[in-house]
């Protein structure tokens, strides 16, 4: 009888509660709340859901990576382009993508969840990078985030 090979950690499923990683404000873009739900910082992935009040802005950005998005709640749309993305829709970003991300204005939070890989590069009018975040420093804010709001740091979070 041959011995049963060990499985690598990564290679086990993991499973997130909805009560094991709590809502908080989101401290890059006031306005908006997020719940980091994976960041894998030697990947350079994370997945995260958040909610938008309608008729808000985040800034233009470019991604390094893939980004793949689920609109879950409520609609926003990319200020570059014509179509809008309501509850059901998913979306794909391709690497170096850049646009800017708007709220429709509506009664009802935007929920969204997202899966990040690589950075995502803030810009300003003339194209110069003024923010960076990634799998680190979302993973930092997030924490930050929860300490401010009062919340123990989450054991849920998958890295």
């Amino acid at each position: 009888m041959s011995a049963t090979p060990a499985t690598p950690f990564d290679a086990i499923a993991r499973h997130v509660g909805i009560d094991e990683v709590p809502w908080v404000a989101n401290p890059v873009h006031p306005g908006a709340e997020l719940r980091l739900l994976q960041a894998d910082t030697n990947r350079g992935i994370y997945v995260m859901a958040g909610r938008l009040a309608g008729d808000m802005e985040v800034g233009t950005h470019r991604h390094t990576g893939a980004v793949h998005m689920f609109t879950l709640a409520g609609a926003w749309k990319y200020l570059e382009h014509e179509f809008v993305n309501r509850a059901g829709s998913y979306l794909y970003e391709p690497p170096d993508s850049v646009h800017t991300f708007y709220v429709l204005p509506n009664d009802e939070m935007t929920e969204t969840l997202s899966v990040v890989y690589g950075e995502t590069q803030y810009l300003d009018a003339d194209g110069a990078i003024i923010q960076v975040t990634n799998a680190e420093t979302s993973l930092q804010n997030y924490y930050e985030a929860c300490e401010k709001a009062g919340v123990p740091r989450p054991s849920g979070i998958l890295r």
